[in-house]
């Protein structure tokens, strides 16, 4: 990307934030944010993240340079959250390297266990202002009528497309969700191979901290535990890894769950499922998730008993 296709209010903000402009463009990607590797002047290699302010962001940044003090493998925040219009913007250190861990078999169900019981008892030690609204994949607490969040770019298409089957499972496990009186904790809500990195044989990066979240224990980790192995397109693990991951968390975290909380995580291990499937169906993509609900959906809504 050229340094001249930046947002015109960057290489303001890097000087009045960073005390440095931007000589060089390292990559630039857009997904629910923008992302800009950056260059300064002064050598120093940087990433910009701006998002829509939707009032999470101050928590997400504040939560993420804790977990870097304490030497959490993470880029550390070089800013808070700071307003830019309707944007919230921030800067962090750069960490590249590492690679993915692919794979979706129990054995690296396990690996990835340990990082998010890891992750999840670090963000323990973390008070910071519930990051609300939750992420729109993970949203199943949310007030709107009807079965999913909120969103325009889906909303305004023909439902019609959307399988019953997905529809049906969504409204099970939301149902089941919503009758839990469990207390909410901060985790990280998308927890999925592409935002992991490793090196020999360790987690040297987890990233998309923008993506934490303020509900039950036993839902972020039902969550991650569907989600651990995806690449893009997303999937649904198998059920036997699934099993693998929450066994290694509760033992790595030092308690079992209780009977609900188990099947709380079997139901949110199908939420973001059910999404990524509306979304492939609403948009004509390959039935990957779609896919995976159909062949999934029984077993894992018999163990959430919903």
């Amino acid at each position: 990307m050229p340094l001249d296709d930046l947002p015109g209010w960057l290489p303001v903000w890097c000087v009045d934030q960073l005390g440095d402009e931007p000589v060089g463009v390292l990559f630039e990607a857009r997904q629910t944010s923008a992302v800009y590797g950056l260059r300064l002047a002064g050598g120093r290699e940087v990433v910009v993240k701006a998002r829509e302010d939707d009032g999470r962001a101050a928590s997400c940044v504040a939560a993420q340079a804790r977990l870097a003090e304490r030497g959490f493998p993470c880029a550390r925040p070089l800013t808070p959250a700071v307003g830019v219009g309707a944007l919230a913007v921030h800067a962090e250190e750069s960490r590249p390297g590492g690679e993915l861990l692919c794979g979706d078999s129990p054995e690296v169900a396990v690996r990835y266990a340990s990082v998010f019981a890891r992750l999840m008892a670090e963000l323990a030690e973390v008070a910071v202002a519930p990051p609300l609204p939750n992420p729109r994949w993970v949203r199943w607490d949310h007030a709107e009528p009807g079965v999913w969040p909120a969103m325009r770019e889906l909303d305004d298409l023909d439902q019609g497309a959307v399988p019953a089957y997905v529809v049906d499972t969504a409204e099970r496990v939301r149902k089941r969700m919503l009758a839990t009186g469990l207390p909410c904790v901060l985790g990280h809500a998308d927890f999925e191979a592409q935002n992991l990195r490793w090196h020999d044989g360790e987690v040297w990066a987890v990233h998309d901290w923008d993506s934490l979240a303020w509900q039950p224990e036993a839902a972020l980790a039902g969550a991650a535990c569907g989600a651990f192995a995806s690449v893009s397109p997303p999937t649904l693990a198998p059920i036997e890894s699934s099993a693998a991951f929450l066994e290694t968390y509760q033992e790595l975290r030092g308690r079992r769950f209780t009977e609900e909380e188990r099947e709380i995580a079997w139901a949110a291990g199908l939420w973001p499922a059910a999404h990524n499937a509306r979304w492939e169906a609403l948009h004509g993509d390959t039935p990957v998730s779609c896919d995976a609900v159909r062949a999934q959906s029984a077993e894992r809504l018999r163990r959430a008993n919903a």
